[in-house]
């Protein structure tokens, strides 16, 4: 267990202060140009993803004559594409390069979302949501390794944290272009939904022209040699994350998989973040059929999206601030079981409004968490295979998740599907002060044997 991280309090090597002068030019360059392009490209993906849900709200299930069951089924071969080639795509990408695979990724999959307007049945349905999700296969790791080839350990964690307020963001944006596009509805012989699809699909084409143009890599090398990028040349000491040079190969997999004190990052993993899966689908849906408008319901469903952004600042700020990251972590799981619990106790005795209300709380607390622990979790990640694994159990959770709200308890605003994810947010709470004890015991081994940490 030697040279390991120090799990509970985050990474320990450190730049010097002559390095990190020396090395702000680079550091400007990866934190004005590769991360807004990534955090653009992602909440693109995030948009073609998720824009189903004002579809839905725009008539698009009765239009092809599907039921919530079938959506359901589709959002899961979605989920299912994205897994099935996580890693042989990023295999893909440690030979083509990140700026050409990532540009690729994201035109292709904008391609398939626009092409959804022509969907006009089930199988049609289920075909496009597999296609996509596997046009969008590799997108998060890709990009995380891409990152973790511009900036040192300790200086990673909290770039991907800011990384993921693409998703959050895509997520937050999405109802409100949903119901801006929805007034598009009858022009140029286009429904509401095709106008949605079709729209924020071309703006997925469009960042991959950006991120073809503008996105620079690094060429890594070898530990003895220099970094060199598109405009600076820099030794190795200031930027070199040891992780970004390792392939993704199939013993790296199975080292991964293998590895038991990491299963409860996983498994955590997996359980809550199913829950965000119905929520981002049937939110605006579950609003209208209160009585709002499709447009309004749309508006309405976005705030608690919105809410999500400054309370992910918040965990984060709290992260960095006590370096207590299993704690803060759980902190942020406990706030989003309350209003879940909440929601399910009073829902059926409270009117449109304050059910519009803890849905939107629900909604706001859902993900709080998530960028912490995944930030936690790269910390303690020691190649790209680990990160690729990590993000394919976020997309089993997801996966699992689109079958929490079924049709046959809509009607009553999904009662035992509240109650599923209440016990999967317990589940995974339990996990995170598991793994935390786990990185206890190990970091108290190791300095106790005299060890580094």
């Amino acid at each position: 267990m030697g040279n390991q991280t120090n799990f509970t309090s985050g990474p320990v090597n450190h730049v010097n202060e002559q390095d990190h002068k020396h090395s702000s030019p680079v550091r400007r360059m990866a934190d004005f140009r590769v991360l807004p392009l990534l955090v653009l490209g992602f909440a693109v993906y995030q948009l073609d993803r998720t824009n189903i849900a004002s579809a839905l709200t725009g008539g698009f299930a009765s239009a092809i004559s599907v039921n919530q069951n079938t959506i359901n089924l589709g959002n899961q071969l979605m989920f299912l594409g994205v897994i099935v080639l996580e890693i042989p795509s990023n295999m893909v990408l440690q030979r083509v390069g990140p700026r050409y695979w990532i540009s690729a990724q994201v035109f292709i999959f904008g391609v398939i979302a626009s092409l959804q307007i022509f969907v006009r049945d089930r199988t049609g349905f289920l075909l496009t949501r597999s296609i996509l999700g596997l046009a969008e296969a590799g997108y998060i790791p890709a990009a995380m390794y891409t990152l973790s080839t511009w900036y040192t350990k300790e200086e990673l964690t909290k770039r991907i944290a800011i990384f993921f307020f693409g998703m959050f963001g895509g997520s937050a944006v999405s109802p409100l272009l949903g119901a801006a596009l929805l007034k598009l509805d009858g022009k140029g012989g286009l429904s509401g939904w095709q106008w949605i699809f079709l729209l924020e699909g071309i703006c997925s084409v469009v960042v991959s022209i950006l991120l073809i143009s503008l996105l620079p890599e690094r060429k890594q090398e070898t530990p003895e040699q220099s970094i060199s990028s598109d405009e600076e040349s820099v030794s190795k000491s200031e930027t070199w994350n040891k992780t970004a040079n390792e392939t993704v190969s199939l013993d790296v997999v199975c080292k991964t998989f293998t590895n038991i004190y990491k299963w409860p990052h996983f498994l955590a993993t997996a359980c809550v973040f199913a829950t965000w899966s119905p929520l981002t689908t049937y939110t605006p849906s579950i609003i209208m059929s209160l009585g709002f408008s499709r447009i309004k319901a749309n508006t309405l469903a976005a705030v608690g999206s919105l809410i999500t952004l400054p309370v992910i600042v918040f965990f984060a700020w709290l992260s960095d601030k006590t370096r207590k990251r299993g704690l803060i972590v759980m902190l942020a799981i406990v706030c989003y079981l309350i209003p879940l619990v909440i929601l399910r106790s009073v829902q059926p005795h409270v009117g449109k409004w304050s059910r519009v209300g803890l849905w939107t709380a629900v909604n706001g607390f859902a993900v709080g968490y998530h960028p912490i622990h995944n930030a936690w979790i790269q910390v303690n990640c020691r190649s790209p295979g680990e990160r690729s694994i990590i993000v394919m159990s976020a997309t089993a959770g997801l996966m699992a998740g689109t079958q929490i709200f079924r049709s046959d308890e809509s009607a009553e605003f999904y009662p035992r599907g509240l109650l599923i994810m209440i016990m999967l947010v317990l589940c995974g709470l339990a996990l995170v002060a598991l793994q935390s004890c786990i990185y206890f015991v190990k970091n108290r081994s190791n300095s106790d044997s005299g060890q580094e940490t």
